[in-house]
């Protein structure tokens, strides 16, 4: 029998409000006004964040089918929030078709973005929008992307990567090491491919003066693809010549890496001594996002922009996207970021500057 109570046309939920990222939304959410559903996991620290924000709050898993379906039967849509989305995202987005809830969540996983693809027809039919990644993963990314697509039509090869120093929340810490055990991902001639992590190694200036910088299998080396149809593809950040090293050695013991309970006793180890960056720490570290994208005839145009810190980003991007969905109706389907609302997004989030193209 279905218990849960009917919901208001504009109801929605941020799922893993409980969570480090979860929290801040939510907490920016009743600020402005907003009432989501506040929902997690742990019952105890989700009824608590919702009592201080006058807010409604359900607890529950998504290992039943039939009973997240009733979670979010009468939302128009969800924000996932709950990390890793190698374990939340399938089962959500399953209920949201089922429910046509649109769905929202801020991985920065290629494969949690390679299966929203693969329901492109499925959401269509439904008339749900499905796009992962409308956080700090991959909203700046994926709007340099567009960009450039727009400024070098014929482009053949986009290099994307940011410089970023704010730390990690517990979420991205823990999906950071599934990521290792899985090596660095590129794309070439349109595929996905396997390479060695620290696979390139080139100099970049993100924004910030020239530094060394190492390729990472981040989110765009999926949704890039569908943003722009640019069949290379890679990703790249800071690292000194330690962290390089350190990278590349990572490489021999990449299958340890995978072992079940090698994942398990390093998450907890997470658990237990990685907090997010706080809110003044997080004031003072701004983001720079850069790209390059290139030709077969070899004319290279690169961008640049300086975006406000990747959680605090996350925080504004997300909303904006529950805000969007909530005044328009587009037609169903999945989107990257830019698809959904414009190559322009990034610069209309707070903290952001302008985003310069020139020609190299």
């Amino acid at each position: 029998m279905n218990t849960a109570e009917p919901a208001q046309p504009t109801r929605w939920m941020i799922y893993g409000a409980n969570g480090y990222t979860g929290e801040l939304i939510a907490r920016e959410a009743a600020r402005r006004g907003l009432k989501p559903v506040l929902a997690g996991r742990r019952r105890e620290s989700v009824e608590a964040l919702a009592r201080t924000l006058g807010l409604e709050a359900r607890a529950f898993g998504l290992d039943d089918a039939a009973a997240l379906a009733a979670q979010i039967r009468g939302h128009v849509l969800v924000l996932n929030c709950a990390g890793p989305f190698s374990a939340t995202a399938a089962p959500m987005m399953e209920a949201c078709l089922r429910e046509r809830a649109h769905y929202l969540d801020i991985t920065g996983e290629i494969a949690v973005f390679e299966h929203a693809q693969s329901l492109h027809a499925r959401a269509r039919d439904a008339g749900v929008v499905l796009c992962p990644g409308v956080g700090f993963d991959v909203i700046p990314t994926d709007c340099v992307a567009a960009a450039l697509k727009a400024a070098l039509p014929d482009a053949t090869h986009l290099a994307l990567g940011f410089d970023s120093r704010s730390g990690f929340s517990p979420g991205t810490a823990k999906t950071s090491v599934e990521g290792l055990a899985q090596g660095g991902k590129v794309r070439r001639g349109g595929k996905i491919v396997t390479v060695p992590l620290a696979y390139a190694v080139r100099r970049i200036d993100f924004g910030d003066g020239e530094k060394d910088a190492m390729t990472i299998p981040w989110g765009d080396v999926s949704t890039a693809w569908h943003t722009t149809g640019i069949p290379n593809i890679e990703v790249f950040i800071p690292g000194s010549p330690r962290m390089i090293a350190s990278a590349r050695r990572a490489n021999w013991v990449r299958p340890l890496l995978g072992l079940a309970w090698v994942q398990k006793l390093v998450k907890a180890r997470i658990a237990r001594t990685v907090k997010g960056p706080s809110e003044e720490k997080r004031a003072q570290m701004p983001t720079f996002v850069w790209g390059e994208a290139t030709n077969a005839r070899g004319e290279k145009k690169t961008a640049r922009i300086r975006t406000a810190n990747g959680y605090s980003l996350t925080i504004t991007g997300a909303l904006a996207v529950v805000e969007h969905l909530m005044a328009a109706r587009p037609t169903g389907g999945t989107y990257t970021p830019a698809k959904l609302m414009g190559a322009d997004l990034v610069t209309r989030l707070p903290g952001s500057g302008p985003l310069r193209i020139v020609q190299e």
